[in-house]
């Protein structure tokens, strides 16, 4: 029996791409003339500099930024300093935002257009003791698709990060002139909620700079292994806090570590935090049961259930489970109502709790303190704000006044027009590198796009980028180097497909 909401959106799905296709073909055109003269001369400067880009990349996993720690703030700062003056940007430096320092720098090569390069040089902890090789070595290995780097930040975010300046070092190797200016703003603390980098526009410069850009990208490994990529037009907001339940602020239980046995006597923080967390979801903790959490959220469209459709229909759901190391997805749904469902539920997740004695062996205590790690992911039309407050309210009805909500970092979610020139440039590079690629309507992972969407810029921000890598957050983080299939882009292709992004965003219409 056909499904005839399916066969609806596959109507409208052929006719958005053939408007895509209008939109794409006359300027999609690139500059023929210069870009096809410049190309191969570029890219045999990527060939050139191949290995000391590589080095490159080792030496900046060498030097993490890690903000949750204050690692390397300042250092990591000045790294970034020195990588983009490296690259040709001038006038860079770093901005105050009250938190770790943003770094900003122009390139002016004289074009008409410009473009705005969003970095981010901070990294996510690791446990060295959780990775097959060093975490800050950047060891190469072989991986099935070829050849690989291992390391903390090696795909979220310094490769492809580095690959970018790869193909700004190489159009400066080749005597060959950027199709577009650009601006860099570089943040250091992305991994914590970006908590102060929408400060960075309070510099006048800065501000002015990234107004005269057409749009946003950060640079990202979009590909999946059988080299298909996801365009996602936008990404869910944040919001990660702690909450903490202590003897002391609560007035009952223990306002330092007791013995155990005294449990029959005293009340204990980290039972009645347990007790508050199991207040804020339902069904096995897949559905936020905070009142009122649902108000805002914007349904799908039928667009974007179009455009989910067709990513299910491209999308291996095997290799994404294998990837995943998962069986079967919430209440055993189908493969695109779970891809619907990544798209358009906020969520509610516990990423970590500490409390008491953690160490080998057992501890006998009655802890006085407990501490609950969340993050919130927020869809439109949800605010950090609003969301925030109503978790506070929530907690106060149930009775538990006395839990601390100490919010970290957050945004909120970042949606970019599928019209818009960010998008249609990298639909134009796919299609001419014979790249498969589905649109959707955002990554169920966050940024801080919204910072360049919302107020006071409002200019599209998307992720772009060829290559392919695994691991972020996660031990034995790694990025393809070489492949060894012409599926999946190399670091040399990923270079080079940001410079036919460049080309792309100075002509396209």
């Amino acid at each position: 029996m056909t499904d005839r909401r399916s066969s609806t959106d596959r109507r409208s799905l052929l006719k958005a791409a053939a408007a895509s296709a209008a939109l794409l073909a006359p300027g999609a055109g690139l500059a023929q003339t210069r870009r096809d003269g410049d190309r191969e001369a570029i890219r045999r400067a990527v060939d050139a500099g191949f290995d000391e880009s590589v080095q490159r990349l080792k030496d900046w996993i060498a030097h993490p930024t890690i903000a949750a720690e204050q690692l390397n703030i300042e250092q990591g700062a000045d790294y970034m300093v020195r990588l983009a003056t490296d690259a040709g940007f001038t006038a860079v430096r770093k901005v105050p935002t009250g938190g770790v320092p943003a770094v900003f720098g122009v390139l002016d090569a004289g074009a008409r257009r410009t473009m705005g390069i969003y970095f981010m040089y901070d990294v996510k902890q690791y446990d060295a003791s959780e990775w097959t090789s060093p975490p800050l070595e950047g060891q190469m290995f072989d991986h099935q698709l070829g050849r690989a780097i291992r390391g903390r930040g090696a795909t979220n975010q310094k490769g492809p990060e580095s690959a970018f300046l790869a193909a700004v070092h190489a159009f400066r190797a080749a005597g060959k002139r950027l199709p577009v200016n650009l601006v860099l703003l570089a943040e250091g603390e992305e991994e914590i909620g970006s908590p102060n980098f929408h400060n960075a526009f309070n510099d006048p410069e800065v501000l002015a700079a990234m107004r005269r850009a057409e749009g946003v990208i950060i640079p990202m490994n979009t590909q999946a292994a059988n080299g298909a990529v996801s365009i996602a037009l936008g990404s869910k907001g944040i919001v990660e806090l702690e909450l903490v339940s202590s003897g002391e602020r609560w007035g009952r239980g223990p306002a330092r570590d007791i013995h155990s046995s005294l449990k029959a006597q005293v009340d204990s923080p980290v039972w009645h935090l347990v007790e508050a967390l199991k207040t804020l979801v339902t069904d096995h903790g897949n559905t936020p049961a905070i009142e009122g959490w649902f108000e805002h959220v914007r349904p799908l469209t039928d667009r974007e259930r179009a455009l989910i459709a067709e990513s299910a229909r491209t999308r291996s759901e095997e290799e994404v489970k294998r990837q995943l190391g998962v069986q079967r997805w919430i209440d055993d749904l189908p493969w695109r109502e779970s891809l619907e469902r990544l798209a358009s539920q906020p969520t509610v997740n516990i990423e970590g709790l500490v409390a008491g004695y953690t160490g080998p062996g057992g501890k006998t205590v009655l802890p006085a303190r407990a501490v609950a790690k969340l993050d919130l992911r927020l869809v439109p039309n949800m605010t950090r704000e609003d969301c925030v407050a109503k978790l506070r309210a929530h907690l106060d009805r149930q009775g538990f006044n006395d839990i601390e909500v100490n919010v970290s970092g957050g945004y909120n979610p970042t949606e970019t027009a599928e019209d818009s020139r960010v998008i249609r440039a990298q639909q134009a590079v796919f299609t001419r590198d014979n790249v498969p690629f589905a649109l959707f309507p955002r990554m169920a992972g966050s940024w801080p796009g919204v910072t360049f969407t919302g107020d006071p810029l409002r200019k599209p921000a998307a992720q772009f980028g060829l290559g392919y890598g695994s691991g972020a957050h996660a031990p034995d983080e790694f990025m393809l180097i070489e492949s060894n299939t012409p599926a999946v882009a190399g670091y040399r292709e990923a270079a080079m497909g940001y410079v036919d992004f460049l080309y792309e965003m100075a002509t396209i219409s």
